[in-house]
């Protein structure tokens, strides 16, 4: 499926697989296989950005993957995100929707915002913002209309 269809299906906190569909080199080519993991990874879904028109430009809609935390002993000192246009030429999959029941912590509300938490129930959503401190923040509980699968292999469901 395309990024575009992920912009308009997909949910937040969903995992997603992006691929060139190139193959996987061998571990040994580490330089080969560093460069093939830029294109065929996966990440969890924090982000989806509307088009945006600056001057005379127009600027695609666009989503944004968390791929991973750095840090040590529970302080994460920088977050990995990637962000693919509407228009990238990869191809997208969901791996993994979120549970219906469980809790999206977004920084802030709007259509802009984006995931920083995902709680396995409200309570815990709680617990995590009162540890980690955003003062905007909103929580979403996951309904089972957001967990429902309407994305079948590339086409939206009838």
């Amino acid at each position: 499926m395309s990024a575009h269809q992920i912009f308009e299906h997909a949910p937040l906190g969903s995992i997603i697989q992006f691929t060139d569909g190139t193959p996987r080199p061998p571990e040994r080519h580490r330089k080969k296989l560093q460069a093939w993991l830029e294109r065929n990874n996966s990440g969890r879904l924090i982000r989806k950005r509307g088009e945006t028109i600056v001057g005379y430009t127009d600027i695609p809609a666009e989503i944004t993957l968390h791929m991973q935390d750095l840090g040590s002993r529970s302080v994460i000192v920088m977050r990995i995100l990637r962000s693919f246009s509407v228009n990238t030429d990869l191809s997208f999959s969901i791996l993994e929707r979120p549970a219906t029941g469980s809790f999206l912590v977004l920084e802030r509300p709007g259509s802009e915002a984006e995931l920083v938490h995902v709680a396995a129930n409200r309570q815990d959503a709680e617990e995590w913002l009162t540890r980690h401190g955003y003062p905007k923040a909103v929580l979403k509980e996951v309904t089972a209309d957001d967990a429902a699968a309407d994305v079948v292999e590339g086409r939206a469901a009838a």
